[in-house]
């Protein structure tokens, strides 16, 4: 039976959301503005959550409180945090040790932050003269700001930038970090299209770390068919896969949103490559959720009072090699069809299923331990059992998709 006592708040007028609360029979937190604590369960804005953490408030979560992110998120869904912790985390692990237990780092295309890895970039640009980057404003979303490059006078299109002739500095004076990446240019098509795949990932604790998995994300489809033709180079409709972007072509479907479920999928890569194959592809999934959580486990603040739904977005090349292009904090939770609506309440529904059992907020931990699968989420890693080491733990593949 729902607690109806409890009080929620939330920064979002999303219905997932909305509707998940009031089917369990919350209630609204009616605050005021000089009162920021009479809530529950908060579901918040990046931005909120960094003021309600930050230390000059004097603020402090109690125990009948839960929030949707862990106080310094930004370590893992910021794109240039992300690759700097991933890389730092590589450097710190003894190659032969880590490959013997069956983990690598080979999923994050060749990456430079700009401005402080620019000489590095340029360098690496003359060894690959007709390759293709992406260039991304490290903290936007929604594909803003995005475009590809062949050319290095292309980074005049990043504000306050000035790119000299014999491409040794650069000026930059916007207050913007970059990362740029090398294009994969070798996706996987389905019916001549690009897409990736959007995952869920939900982290409950960091130390020690529990992560579970949901079993129906998506596939973001591309609306037009991919091309590496140089003239299709600035045409967004066919190389980037956000729906944000999407949905402005004028061949975008309101009735599948460019969105394909996993199962589908999972039929498409079976059918096309055998069951060993997608299920290869999927170990080394497991393999990039893993290895970029632990690249942050000990830098991230843990608090018993947060939670992690992390939206994972993983591009397949034609080799069914699975690449990592970013990690979302905020996932969205814009329905843009019915199935979509129906997977999102489902999805908010199991978090908060996980997160707050019962919606009693005593013992939540120890009432997990023993829990393996609740809703469509299943425990892909859970540190405190430490009854196998990494590689066994990996071997044991999650069936996340039936």
């Amino acid at each position: 039976m729902y607690n109806k006592k409890l009080k929620w708040k939330s920064d979002f007028e999303k219905s997932v959301i909305i509707e998940n609360f009031l089917n369990r029979g919350w209630i609204k937190s009616q605050e005021k503005e000089d009162d920021s604590t009479d809530w529950n369960v908060y579901w918040a804005t990046v931005w909120n959550v960094r003021n309600i953490f930050n230390p000059k408030n004097g603020f402090r979560l109690n125990d009948q409180q839960i929030i949707n992110h862990f106080p310094n998120h930004y370590e893992l869904t910021r794109k240039d945090y992300m690759v700097k912790n991933l890389k730092r985390f590589k450097r710190e692990q003894d190659k032969e040790t880590y490959e013997q237990q069956g983990w690598n780092f080979d999923f994050l295309p060749t990456t430079y932050i700009f401005p402080g890895e620019y000489s590095l970039f340029v360098e690496e640009f003359h060894k690959c003269p007709n390759q293709t980057w992406i260039v991304k404003p490290a903290a936007r979303s929604q594909g803003q700001g995005i475009f590809l490059l062949r050319k290095i006078q292309q980074l005049k299109k990043i504000s306050g930038t000035t790119v000299t002739s014999n491409m040794t500095q650069l000026n930059l004076v916007s207050k913007e970090n970059y990362v740029v990446s090398k294009y994969i240019d070798n996706p996987l098509l389905i019916g001549g299209k690009k897409f990736d795949l959007r995952m869920y990932v939900l982290v409950t604790n960091y130390k020690p770390l529990k992560v579970w998995i949901y079993n129906k994300g998506f596939g973001r489809f591309c609306n037009e068919q991919y091309t590496t033709d140089v003239a299709e180079i600035e045409n967004m409709f066919v190389h980037l896969t956000n729906v944000a972007i999407q949905q402005y072509s004028d061949k975008y479907s309101k009735k599948h949103g460019g969105k394909y479920s996993i199962d589908a999928l999972k039929f498409y890569v079976e059918s096309a490559y055998g069951t060993e194959a997608f299920q290869k592809m999927i170990d080394d999934i497991h393999n990039i959720i893993l290895t970029s959580l632990k690249s942050v486990q000990a830098v991230i603040q843990n608090d018993k009072h947060c939670f992690e739904m992390y939206g994972y977005d993983i591009l397949l090349d034609n080799n069914l090699k699975p690449w990592l292009i970013e990690i979302n904090a905020s996932p969205s939770l814009t329905t843009t069809t019915p199935v979509d609506k129906n997977l999102k309440l489902n999805l908010i529904n199991d978090v908060y299923n996980i997160v707050l059992p019962n919606d009693d907020f005593s013992d939540n931990q120890q009432k997990q331990q023993q829990i393996n699968k609740i809703g469509g989420f299943s425990v892909l890693y859970d540190e405190s059992l430490d009854l196998m080491n990494r590689k066994t733990q990996k071997r044991q593949s999650v069936k996340i998709w039936k």
